[in-house]
């Protein structure tokens, strides 16, 4: 119960359970936070959607996928660049986030609750140290080579 991967890993676990419990059964932490960056920046594409929120190609794309059967964001063509879709949220996405942010700070208040607010502090300043070094160790991912004829 000393090694930080494990409970890194355990306290993952439970603000998973707690996003459930208090959250959202239908709507992932992702999701909401693409909807959360939608709001804040509307109109920005997909690639830029998910580097606001920390996801890669494949998880931004299903995490629009899903939010846009549920008609909680639409996307459409730039007006200026007809090459590229730009995301926007519905009414109804807007009204979701509107109805899932007090439930955050419900869920927020469940995980640290136990802690001073200066030792919250120094949590998310340690937690936020820990991704950003470990974000800029990691290499960048080597472009694909042609198959070699």
């Amino acid at each position: 119960m000393r090694h930080p991967g494990h409970l890194l890993r355990r306290a993952l676990q439970v603000m998973n359970l707690l996003w459930t419990q208090e959250v959202s059964h239908t709507i992932t932490s992702p999701q909401f936070a693409a909807l959360n960056a939608l709001y804040r920046e509307p109109g920005i594409d997909q690639v830029t959607l998910g580097q606001r929120v920390s996801l890669d190609r494949s998880t931004a794309a299903d995490v629009v996928s899903r939010l846009s059967a549920r008609g909680m964001i639409r996307s459409e063509r730039d007006a200026r660049d007809g090459r590229r879709k730009v995301i926007s949220l519905t009414p109804k996405g807007l009204h979701a986030l509107h109805q899932l942010i007090p439930r955050t700070h419900a869920m927020t208040g469940r995980l640290v609750g136990r802690l001073k607010q200066g030792e919250r502090d120094e949590l998310l300043r340690l937690l936020t140290e820990v991704v950003k070094t470990n974000e800029r160790a990691q290499p960048r991912a080597a472009k694909p080579q042609p198959p070699k004829s």
